[in-house]
C-alpha cells in the first residue's frame, strides 16, 4: 500500500444530461411557468416587484433631492439625501470630538485590517495572528477612550455614540465573550457536579431573560451593590452585560459541537499519550469551532443587530443616533431616510458576514 485513497477517481467520460435538460432557461420553465397557476404567480409577483421597486427607486434617485442645507428639500417629493450628507459623520462617530475623530477612524482601520489580513492564509497561520485579534478589543477600546498612559486627550464615554459605539459594544462584547463561552460549554460538560451545576445555571437563566433585561440590570441594579462613591461607566456597565449575554449562548452553540464530535476523537488522543488539556486545545476545540462554524456566525449577526437596544438606556449607538438627528429642528420629519441610511449600514455588515461564514463552510466542508 502506497498510503493513498483508494476511492476511484470520477469517470470524466461519463455522459451529461442533454442541454434541454439543464440550464437557467430550462429551471425558469420548470419552477416559475411550469402549469397555469406557476405562471399565474410569477406573473403577479413580477407585478407587485415591479409597483414597489419602481415607488422605491421614484423616491430614493429620480425624485431626490442633494445638496447643502435644509432649504432645498423644501416641497421635496423624494428623499432628502442633504440630511445625509451634513449628518453622516454624526452617524459614524457621534458627538466625538472633531479634532480628535482620527481616533476612531483608526481603530475602525486596524479592524478592516485584520479582517483583511484574515483571507491571507499565510498570514492566518502566523501564530502572533491570533493574539493579534485577541488584543484588537482592548486597542480598540483605549485608542477611542485615550488617557494618560496613551498620552492621549481622554474622551468621555458620554461623547460616543453611531456606529463606532455599536462596533466598540459588538467587537469588544465578542472578543470577551467568546473565550467565556468556551470555558462555560466546557464546565458544563465537566464530571465536578458543582462546576457543572452552576454553569448550567447560568446558562439557562441568562438564555432565560431577553438581552433589554440584561441591560437594565447591569446599568440600574448594578450600581446599588457597589460601594459608596464607586461608579462604573455606562458604556462598561453595557459591555458588561452584554458580554454576560453573549456567552451564554456562544456557551450553547460551541456545547453543540462538542456532543456532535465522535467520542472517538478523544479515545484516540488519550491513546497518543496526551493528557485532558492537550486533547481539548490541539485535537476537540480546532474540530468542533470549524463544525460550528455557521451558528457562531449566525450568533454574532445577531448581537451586532442587538446592540441597538442600549439606546434604551439611554446610549446613543447607530440606530440611536438617527432618531437623535433627526430631533433637529432643522432636519424634522427626515426620520425615514434616517432608517435607510443605517439600514444599508447594517446590511453590509451582516451580508458581508454571512457571506465570509459561507466561504469557511464551503473551505472546511463543515457539511461533512
Amino acid at each position: 500500500m502506497n498510503g493513498r485513497s483508494s476511492v476511484p477517481a470520477p469517470d470524466s467520460s461519463a455522459p451529461r444530461p442533454p442541454k434541454s435538460q439543464i440550464g437557467a432557461q430550462v429551471w425558469v420553465r420548470k419552477n416559475l411557468f411550469g402549469n397555469w397557476f406557476d405562471t399565474l404567480l410569477t406573473l403577479l409577483s413580477l407585478w407587485l416587484i415591479y409597483q414597489i421597486v419602481s415607488v422605491i427607486f421614484s423616491w430614493a434617485i429620480i425624485d431626490a433631492v442633494v445638496g447643502e442645507g435644509p432649504k432645498v428639500c423644501e416641497g421635496a417629493k423624494g428623499a432628502c439625501w442633504a440630511f445625509i450628507q451634513e449628518m453622516w459623520e454624526l452617524f459614524i462617530v457621534g458627538l466625538y470630538p472633531f479634532e480628535e475623530r482620527y481616533r476612531p477612524y483608526t481603530a475602525f482601520l486596524i479592524l478592516v485590517l485584520l479582517c483583511a489580513a484574515t483571507f491571507v492564509a499565510r498570514v492566518r497561520r502566523w501564530p502572533p495572528f491570533y493574539l493579534l485579534w485577541a488584543l484588537a478589543p482592548f486597542a480598540v477600546f483605549f485608542l477611542i477612550r485615550g488617557g494618560t498612559a496613551l498620552n492621549l486627550p481622554l474622551v468621555d464615554t458620554s461623547l460616543w455614540g453611531g456606529l463606532m459605539l455599536t462596533l466598540v459594544l459588538a467587537v469588544v462584547s465578542l472578543g470577551l465573550g467568546f473565550p467565556l463561552g468556551i470555558l462555560l460549554a466546557l464546565g458544563r460538560r465537566s464530571r465536578m457536579p458543582v462546576l457543572r451545576g452552576l454553569c448550567v445555571a447560568y446558562i439557562e437563566l441568562v438564555r432565560g431573560v431577553p438581552l433589554i433585561t440584561v441591560l437594565f440590570l447591569s446599568s440600574v441594579m448594578l450600581p446599588l451593590f457597589l460601594p459608596a462613591g464607586i461608579d462604573i461607566d455606562k458604556i462598561l456597565r453595557a459591555l458588561i452585560g452584554i458580554t454576560l449575554f453573549a456567552a451564554a449562548y456562544l456557551a450553547e452553540v460551541v456545547r453543540g459541537g462538542l456532543q456532535g464530535l465522535p467520542s472517538g476523537q478523544e479515545d484516540a488522543a488519550k491513546a497518543l499519550g496526551m493528557n485532558s488539556w492537550q486533547t481539548m486545545v490541539f485535537i476537540i476545540l480546532p474540530q468542533v469551532l470549524r463544525m460550528v462554524i455557521p451558528p457562531l456566525v449566525s450568533t454574532f449577526i445577531g448581537l451586532l443587530k442587538d446592540t441597538s437596544l442600549v439606546s434604551i438606556i439611554g446610549l446613543l449607538d447607530l440606530l440611536g443616533m438617527a432618531a437623535a438627528t433627526t430631533a433637529n429642528p432643522d432636519w424634522l420629519g427626515r426620520l425615514v431616510e434616517a432608517y435607510v441610511f443605517v439600514a444599508v449600514i447594517y446590511w453590509v455588515f451582516c451580508y458581508s458576514m454571512s457571506r465570509y461564514s459561507l466561504f469557511l463552510e464551503r473551505k472546511y466542508k463543515t457539511g461533512h
